[in-house]
């Protein structure tokens, strides 16, 4: 883990401290992916012979970016973006496309929503994104990080993540 990702992810932790923003920022974060990637699923493309999707090679670059951070982190995030992808892809099999925008609208709103409530209600401080743009990009490895943690990996993230809790909740 790189000492720049060491500390983006501890300017990050100090607006998510609260239990409840960082559950709301879960939901939030997988609701915004599968919305960003519902569209660009339409969009069949083939490359040397493989078919996938606009979506599939829309996250390459974001993936690429969360494997430079932190690769355990990174391959964890790829795994939750293959279920994603297929899901998007299931989705747009199955419905119209009228279908496919009302529930990429809907998960917008309900993905923003959470986000909001997350930082007004319970942590009462405005988005780390707002500070630091970059940070709309952290927000899956700081989920992820957590699990990683929940599971009893990575002692090293448990250092900067709880450590900056701890100290916020002393």
């Amino acid at each position: 883990m790189g000492s720049y990702f060491r500390r983006q992810l501890a300017d990050y932790v100090e607006y998510h401290r609260d239990p409840w923003n960082c559950a709301m920022h879960v939901f939030g974060i997988l609701f915004l992916f599968q919305a960003a990637v519902l569209p660009l699923s339409l969009w069949p493309i083939t490359i040397l012979g493989f078919q996938t999707s606009a979506a599939a090679i829309a996250v390459i670059p974001v993936l690429i970016y969360w494997f430079l951070l932190d690769f355990a982190l990174g391959a964890a995030i790829l795994a939750a973006a293959i279920v994603l992808l297929s899901a998007a892809g299931a989705i747009v099999g199955h419905v119209t496309t009228a279908g496919m925008w009302s529930l990429t609208a809907v998960l917008i709103v309900i993905g923003v929503s959470a986000q909001i409530v997350g930082h007004r209600v319970f942590e009462q401080r405005q988005p780390a994104l707002v500070d630091n743009p970059t940070h709309l990009l952290l927000g899956p490895m700081f989920v992820m990080a957590k699990l990683f943690i929940a599971l009893g990996f990575r002692r090293d993230l448990a250092l900067i993540i709880q450590g900056h809790t701890q100290v916020v909740q002393s």
